[in-house]
């Protein structure tokens, strides 16, 4: 598939000190592979060639596609941010978006019917789970609405 090539520090010293303790080059021998790599990886930012690279899954904190999708307007201006999974999270989580200071919760509300049509299978289930105050719970409200 790939191979590990020694990584030749080029450019700034900051560049060679990230490369040194963090960083490899390595070759694919196909495109799929490289896709495949990466995919393992789920590095912080990927730069792809190309739309078709992007036909499978893609596990990847932000995806540049094409020579003049530069990562730092991705850090700037086109929508992605700064803070964005890395050490491999990618394969879990996204970027930090607004969405994450959402407080999220789930409100419901069962009418006496809704309840008597579900008990059955909330029951059924709730007793398979070993969780029999659960069950309870539910055939205690279905009876008092009989009543």
């Amino acid at each position: 598939m790939a191979k590990l090539v020694a990584a030749r520090a080029i450019g700034r010293p900051i560049v060679k000190q990230s490369l040194a303790a963090h960083g490899a080059i390595l070759i694919a021998a196909t495109a799929a592979d490289a896709m495949a790599l990466a995919n393992s990886i789920a590095p912080e930012h990927l730069v792809v060639d190309s739309e078709r690279l992007l036909r499978g899954p893609i596990r990847a904190g932000a995806v540049f596609v094409g020579p003049f999708s530069a990562q730092a307007a991705g850090d700037y201006a086109t929508g992605s941010n700064h803070v964005l999974p890395t050490a491999g999270a990618a394969r879990f989580r996204g970027g930090l978006s607004a969405a994450d200071f959402v407080r999220v919760m789930a409100v419901q509300r069962l009418t006496r019917a809704g309840l008597a049509e579900l008990a059955p299978s909330i029951v059924e289930l709730a007793t398979a789970e070993g969780l029999h105050a659960h069950a309870e719970s539910i055939a205690i409200r279905v009876r008092k609405s009989r009543a």
